[in-house]
């Protein structure tokens, strides 16, 4: 079975001001540059998925590209998921937490 995680990642240069979204921007030019990993933009975190080993390395060019732009300091958090008993889907977990919410259309 081919390994696929999920991750959670929050990626901010620190002491840039208040409004980082510009440095957001050229992180997630770099997801869809690499095009290794499918992603998705969400208002804490852009959540990843796809190989390990890929994940992690476009992590790090997401982090370089920050300081390309001039940042000094650049926080990076990451909270993955890895299963292999079975194929990990992020639409899919979300599918059956709704599917199990009584007041869910």
């Amino acid at each position: 079975m081919k390994r696929v995680a999920i991750a959670a990642i929050s990626i901010a240069p620190l002491g840039e001001g208040a409004s980082v979204s510009e440095y957001v921007a050229a992180a997630l030019r770099v997801l869809k540059e690499d095009g290794r990993v499918e992603w998705e933009l969400g208002p804490m975190c852009t959540t990843v998925w796809g190989e390990p080993a890929h994940i992690f390395d476009v992590i790090l060019k997401m982090q370089e590209v920050m300081f390309e732009m001039g940042a000094v300091r650049v926080s990076t958090v990451i909270k993955m998921d890895e299963r292999r008993d079975k194929p990990l889907d992020p639409r899919a977990k979300v599918r059956s937490v709704l599917d199990k919410l009584e007041d869910h259309p």
